[in-house]
């Protein structure tokens, strides 16, 4: 069964260095070391597990001040590797002004890239903040999807103050009040958005611009009211994502089949809905 992950970080240098502060948080949150590998060391950890990878650029220097894992450097790497590493979500400091809509708008026309990710938390502010309507209208005009982050993070866990990350940025009534306000933007909410995942099951029925990828989440500890709706009133909505490199593939893959899930739903998470949604 073909298996698209719309949720991969690079895992190398760059990506690594642009955490900033957030890399220590992470090592305690997963349990590990937070370090980077080599390119085709990640590549072939896409190709164990046999996923095709969408990659996720991160751009959080106005909160960290630290240099951006670039769209340039994340296009690249997806074109060093096309059969594996089939698209590339673009990122943007939306903090940045005009200098972020000149990057969105190269992004798409010049780069080629599939649309955008933003990290709410990470870069403490809430999409629905009408100050970042001028760059969600571009988007909107370039008739790119977004992909945002929904529920809390492992950026900043545990630290004093969360090192300033506020979680409520990532509420699901925001990407509601966004998908309200720009019905032609497609919109896909990243993680199960805990601990608003009842909220964001609603967001998710109610706009019809509105889908879900499961990244980041142990599927085994999905809530019970979640496993049920995936396999019946969202599975036209629902997508896989690994958030790559949180959760070994070997496991995520297992708990997901584990589920118990029909083939048709299986056909339809791993690959055809983002085949269908966002033309992969």
């Amino acid at each position: 069964m073909r298996i698209i992950d719309l949720h991969c970080y690079p895992n190398t240098e760059p990506w690594i260095r642009c955490q900033g502060p957030y890399v220590e948080a992470l090592a305690k949150y997963w349990n590990r070391a937070w370090t980077c590998k080599q390119e085709e060391e990640v590549v072939a950890e896409f190709a164990a597990a046999g996923v095709e990878a969408v990659l996720v650029a991160l751009d959080l220097e106005t909160t960290t001040g630290t240099p951006p894992c670039t769209n340039e450097y994340v296009k690249a790497m997806q074109l060093r590797h096309p059969d594996r590493i089939i698209h590339s979500w673009a990122a943007v400091d939306p903090f940045k002004g005009e200098i972020a809509l000149q990057q969105a708008k190269k992004a798409i026309t010049e780069l080629g890239m599939l649309g955008f990710h933003f990290h709410p938390i990470m870069g403490h502010f809430a999409v629905n903040d009408r100050r970042l309507y001028p760059l969600f209208e571009v988007i909107s005009a370039l008739k790119a999807p977004v992909m945002i982050d929904v529920g809390t993070t492992g950026m900043g866990a545990g630290m004093p103050g969360g090192l300033g990350a506020k979680i409520r940025h990532a509420h699901p009534a925001c990407i509601d009040e966004l998908a309200a306000d720009f019905p032609d933007l497609k919109i896909i909410a990243a993680h199960p958005g805990w601990p608003w995942v009842d909220e964001m099951t609603a967001v998710a029925l109610h706009k019809g611009n509105v889908y879900w990828e499961m990244s980041g989440w142990a599927p085994k500890y999905f809530p019970p009211q979640l496993k049920t709706d995936i396999r019946a009133r969202l599975q036209d909505k629902v997508m896989f994502g690994s958030d790559y490199p949180s959760i070994p593939y070997d496991r995520l893959l297992r708990e997901w089949r584990e589920l118990g899930y029909a083939d048709a739903v299986m056909e339809k998470i791993f690959h055809g809905n983002a085949e269908r949604i966002l033309g992969l």
